[in-house]
């Protein structure tokens, strides 16, 4: 085990988990008014991870869908994770056995991947399972809360926190891009500098 990727991913993974709380409070609401009970909304959340796809599939049962309607959807909607599967295992540190491979790519999500991969250099898997451990009960308890007590706030704000998980993603992805630019301007100002000095001094 590494500690200290392991506590890095659990520092990273709180905002997420705020995130991905507010947002599966709605989740848990709409559940409840789709005619399921808040453990099956629970048990939802705990093994599909898919924010999009829990909500499309709560549609699709609502509206009396058949099973392969409910897999297409799926399909399509959760394709991206293989990308983003395919993407992060180049990410991670050479050695890394095929049972941790899949144990983080049961967790990729569309913010854990950008946290992932705006890393430095290549991540550990307790990376993962650190902001896995915040992300996944963050998911999990908004939803139990939204299907018990949901019914008690009023629409506006259940609309409101419906969106919450694009102002969380934004907050993820663009700091760590930022900085990224940052050092992109100063590597390339640098090397015009010196190409200056040694044009003017007639180094080749």
């Amino acid at each position: 085990m590494n500690k200290t990727s392991f506590g890095k991913g659990l520092q990273d993974g709180i905002p997420i988990g705020l995130g991905y709380f507010a947002v599966s409070f709605t989740f848990g609401i709409m559940a409840i008014q789709s005619g399921l009970t808040a453990w099956q909304a629970v048990l939802i959340s705990l093994t599909n991870l898919t924010s999009a796809g829990q909500f499309a599939g709560i549609g699709i049962i609502a509206a009396g869908g058949s099973l392969w309607e409910m897999a297409l959807t799926q399909l399509v909607i959760n394709l991206r994770y293989c990308l983003m599967s395919f993407s992060l295992s180049q990410k991670l540190e050479k050695g890394v056995s095929n049972g941790h491979r899949l144990a983080v790519a049961f967790g990729v999500t569309d913010e854990i991947f950008g946290v992932s991969a705006s890393q430095e250099g290549r991540i550990s898997p307790w990376y993962n399972y650190g902001v896995m451990c915040v992300a996944i009960p963050g998911w999990t308890l908004g939803t139990l809360a939204g299907a018990v007590s949901g019914s008690l706030l009023p629409d506006f704000l259940v609309s409101a926190l419906s969106v919450a998980i694009y102002g969380m993603f934004l907050a993820v992805i663009i700091p760590p891009a930022k900085e990224k630019s940052s050092r992109s301007w100063r590597s390339d100002r640098s090397d015009g500098c010196e190409y200056v000095i040694c044009s003017g001094s007639g180094t080749e």
